[in-house]
């Protein structure tokens, strides 16, 4: 017998080759589906579970995938400890594991299995996938490594064998059917050989008897779970609407409150940003900002042009302001104060150079030159220690440089905002904790809006965290361009590649 499964999940893993018993590192199950077949593919078993999130909670990304949110799984959901035992009862019935690139899965399953200290034959089970060299070879799909050809996804499989599409990818139940499907096709047609299927040469015989025609899709079900969770979301909606009053009100009392950009990057940011210094600081200046600060990516190479070109700025200012002053003229232009800082790459070890880890941006501002000199030597740290792909450091350096030191919680990539998005609000919460415990009232919660339904989630998170910790808050735009003009002329840059159009690496705010 067959045991075809998939999964559905709270994300991805922090490192794909880690062992299934590292439970830090691989995420939740939040959906399980199985089908049982027998040698001829007859359907004998059909099972489909969502999985309540006990101690856990389902982020952003994952439900934006696969539609499963944690309201939803809170109220059709079963505990997952049964699930197991039905799981484990079914595994024993088959001799053979079955899956499309199943590797993530076995895992998946296998760290669940740990976290209940249950024991499972699945681990000695021989595995059967249809994502392999040989289907690729059949798909021919261009982009592979080392010039072969790429392996294929499901979707792809599918349209290959039946020459139609499958559409209702991310529904564990609907990718078990699609995957069952193909997969069957593939032994109707001797993709896999007598050795990995442990038969005799009869076996295709036999099972081409029972299966003269093309494989046929088993009619299940599924429930469409993105439309589930949307219309309990819109059951539950408590949140009062602002109304147009009071969004004037609100912005009647901004209008005399001074602004100052605290995230901003400069050409410095190579391959990022197109703004010059000089560019920045007169941009500041047209909209009179009291303070500009300039934050470029992984590096400090343009702090000594910035305050060489703020203090010919202010002289200026200085100089206009006398001159007002002699002729009896009023002068409302502002000095501005140069902040310098970093966005570095935070990751868990900068010394460990065996596993590819980029980290989160967090952004750290120098309150003084003391505080300039600490953001000096991690910058230096990150490029002469901790460089690999990008210069980094982890939050052992940071502790012991903090002296001095202003953060911001970061875009989207930033700690609290990536777990708040990929992993889970409890997790994103300990992280707040662990920045308000190391700088107190110099930690800031970084807000922007940009109209993007992942920074509307996020900032209701942090406005959240705020409350629940007295943490203040600071709105930022996280700037690249000084012109709209120029962000679009960026991105066309960026999307045009062998004179096709791709996705911009860029996004979340990234303006």
């Amino acid at each position: 017998m067959y045991i075809i499964f998939d999964t559905e999940t709270t994300g991805l893993p922090k490192n794909f080759n880690a062992p299934y018993t590292d439970t830090d590192n691989w995420p939740r199950c939040i959906q399980l589906a199985w089908q049982l077949h027998d040698e001829n593919g007859v359907l004998v078993e059909a099972k489909d579970y969502i999985i309540q999130p006990n101690g856990f909670d389902i982020p952003f990304d994952a439900e934006r995938i696969h539609g499963i949110s944690t309201e939803l799984a809170n109220k059709i959901g079963v505990p997952l400890e049964g699930v197991l035992e039905e799981f484990n009862e079914a595994l024993s019935k088959a001799k053979f594991v079955v899956g499309q690139n199943v590797g993530f899965d076995l895992n998946i399953m296998g760290c669940e299995f740990v976290r209940y200290a249950k024991s499972t034959p699945m681990h000695d089970m021989p595995v059967l996938d249809t994502c392999t060299e040989k289907t690729a070879e059949l798909c021919q799909i261009p982009g592979g490594r080392g010039g072969k050809f790429k392996l294929p996804n499901l979707t792809e499989l599918h349209q290959e064998l039946f020459d139609t599409p499958f559409s209702e990818a991310h529904n564990a139940t609907a990718d078990v059917e699609a995957t069952t499907r193909c997969f069957f096709e593939l032994v109707r047609r001797r993709l896999f050989t007598t050795e990995e299927l442990q038969v005799e040469e009869s076996y295709y015989e036999q099972f081409q008897s029972f299966n003269p025609g093309v494989i046929q899709p088993a009619g299940l079900k599924h429930l469409n779970l993105k439309e589930e969770s949307q219309k309990l979301k819109s059951t539950q909606s408590t949140e009062p609407e602002i109304s147009k009053t009071e969004l004037k009100e609100g912005l009647a009392k901004l209008e005399d409150i001074s602004f100052a950009h605290l995230h901003n990057h400069s050409q410095f940011s190579v391959l990022q940003s197109t703004s010059d210094i000089k560019g920045l600081i007169k941009k500041a200046a047209e909209y009179n900002m009291p303070a500009v600060a300039l934050t470029d990516t992984g590096n400090m190479m343009a702090a000594f042009h910035f305050e060489k070109f703020v203090s010919a700025h202010n002289k200026e200012v200085r100089a206009a302001r006398e001159k007002a002053l002699e002729e009896g003229k009023e002068f409302t232009q502002k000095e501005i104060v140069p902040i310098i800082g970093c966005e570095f790459h935070v990751c868990e070890d900068h010394t460990d150079k065996s596993v590819k880890d980029n980290g989160y941006l967090m952004v750290l501002l120098a309150k003084n030159k003391n505080g300039y000199h600490n953001l000096a030597k991690m910058s230096s740290i990150a490029f002469t220690d901790g460089k690999y792909y990008v210069p980094r450091i982890d939050k052992g350096v940071i502790e012991k440089y903090k002296e001095d030191i202003i953060v911001l919680s970061g875009n989207m990539y930033g700690e609290i905002a990536s777990k708040i998005l990929n992993i889970g609000e409890k997790q994103a919460e300990e992280a707040v904790l662990w920045w308000k415990e190391q700088f107190g009232e110099d930690f800031y919660l970084e807000i922007m809006r940009h109209g993007q339904e992942d920074e509307n989630r996020v900032n209701e998170t942090l406005l959240k965290f705020s409350k629940a910790h007295d943490i203040k808050l600071v709105a930022t735009n996280n700037t690249f361009y000084l012109d709209k003009k120029d962000a679009e002329i960026h991105d066309i840059l960026l999307c045009i590649k062998d004179g096709e159009m791709v996705d911009t690496p860029k996004g979340r705010g990234d303006r």
